[in-house]
C-alpha cells in the first residue's frame, strides 16, 4: 500500500505585501530616472557631434584658406611657424 503525499499550497493572495510593493515602485523608479538621464546625455551627445562635425569644417575651410595663402596648411599651432618641408625652405 503506497502512501499519499500531502502538498500543502499556499493561499493565493490578491496583491503582493506592501514592502514588496514599496520595493518594486523604488526599482521601477530608479530604472525609469536611469534611462531619463541616459536619454538627455544621448541628446547631447548628438548636439556636441553636431558641433564637433561643424568645427572640423571650419579647419577644412581654413586648411584651404592658407594652402591658397601660404602654399601650405602645415602650421604650428602653438605659435603660427609654417612647418616648411626640407626641399621648401
Amino acid at each position: 500500500m503506497t502512501k499519499e503525499k500531502t502538498i500543502e499550497l499556499k493561499p493565493k493572495v490578491d496583491k503582493i505585501s506592501e514592502e514588496h510593493l514599496k520595493q518594486l515602485q523604488d526599482t521601477v523608479n530608479i530604472v525609469n530616472n536611469l534611462q531619463f538621464n541616459v536619454g538627455k546625455l544621448e541628446s547631447k551627445k548628438h548636439q556636441l557631434l553636431h558641433e564637433l562635425f561643424s568645427a572640423n569644417n571650419k579647419i577644412i575651410e581654413m586648411q584651404d584658406i592658407f594652402s591658397k595663402e601660404y602654399g601650405t596648411y602645415d602650421i604650428n599651432v602653438q605659435d603660427g611657424t609654417i612647418n616648411w618641408k626640407e626641399d621648401e625652405k
